[in-house]
């Protein structure tokens, strides 16, 4: 079962399985990583990207994206729109997939936690200090960081040949890492639609404990944010031929 389907199915799957992991044990009470901290939630993203772009690869899909805001960037950069449909439903039932793994794997933890917000932040971003033209453009920034420093790794005018092998990779983790450490603060860095709305539905979905509100009202911001970022560095990057 190799494709780029499958691929970014199970590479996005891993991704929110381990980031989202991350996030239930530092919130969930009785967990032995309870309050632990932005430091732990940031590097476990971190992680959890490498190891979803590892699978991705290894089953099929060699871009990688987990990512629907990258997939976007790469489109606009080639001019081909016709894989994007097939790119987002896989990401996005891939993240579903992983946040329902994350409600199973800390089964008996949810109803010991009483904070419904604090639940929800396992599974998607909330604004720091709600203002949405502030916090879309937050979504915007981090995005448009995301895409052009990914590219740029990979890029001519870094190396000829590219990263060697397993080195690009972990750049790109890194790459996360510091994007949660230096521009998550404000909104939990979604800088990624399906990482977003596919665990909001799964919390909408499913029968967690205590669940309260999947916020709605909010969902739309770490989705068009992402999307708007997407374009805007896909635009800088066919313009400058990297």
């Amino acid at each position: 079962m190799h494709s780029v389907w499958f691929g970014e199915f199970l590479g996005t799957m891993v991704l929110i399985l381990l980031g989202g992991g991350v996030c239930a044990g530092v919130t969930l009470r009785k967990s032995y990583a309870a309050d632990s901290g932005w430091i732990v939630v940031t590097t476990g993203w971190a992680l959890g990207v490498l190891c979803g772009v590892l699978v991705a690869q290894a089953f099929g899909s060699t871009g990688a994206h987990l990512n629907p805001a990258i997939s976007l960037a790469s489109a606009v950069i080639s001019g081909d729109y016709s894989q994007l449909l097939n790119y987002w439903s896989a990401q996005m039932l891939g993240a579903m997939a992983g946040a329902t793994l994350v409600v199973l794997h800390y089964g008996p933890h949810w109803k010991l936690t009483p904070d419904p917000a604090a639940k929800l932040g396992i599974f998607c971003t909330a604004p720091a200090v709600r203002s949405l033209p502030s916090n879309f453009l937050s979504e915007v920034i981090g995005t448009m960081v995301l895409i052009v420093v990914a590219n740029a790794i990979g890029s001519h005018g870094v190396s000829v040949t590219g990263p060697a092998g397993g080195v690009g990779q972990w750049l790109v983790a890194s790459l996360v890492w510091g994007i949660g450490l230096s521009l998550g603060g404000t909104t939990g860095y979604a800088i990624n639609p399906a990482r977003d709305l596919g665990p909001r539905l799964t919390h909408f979905l499913l029968p967690i404990p205590g669940k309260g509100s999947s916020n709605w009202s909010y969902a739309a911001i770490p989705v068009a944010g992402p999307l708007a970022g997407g374009v805007l560095a896909g635009l800088l990057l066919r313009v400058a031929h990297l």
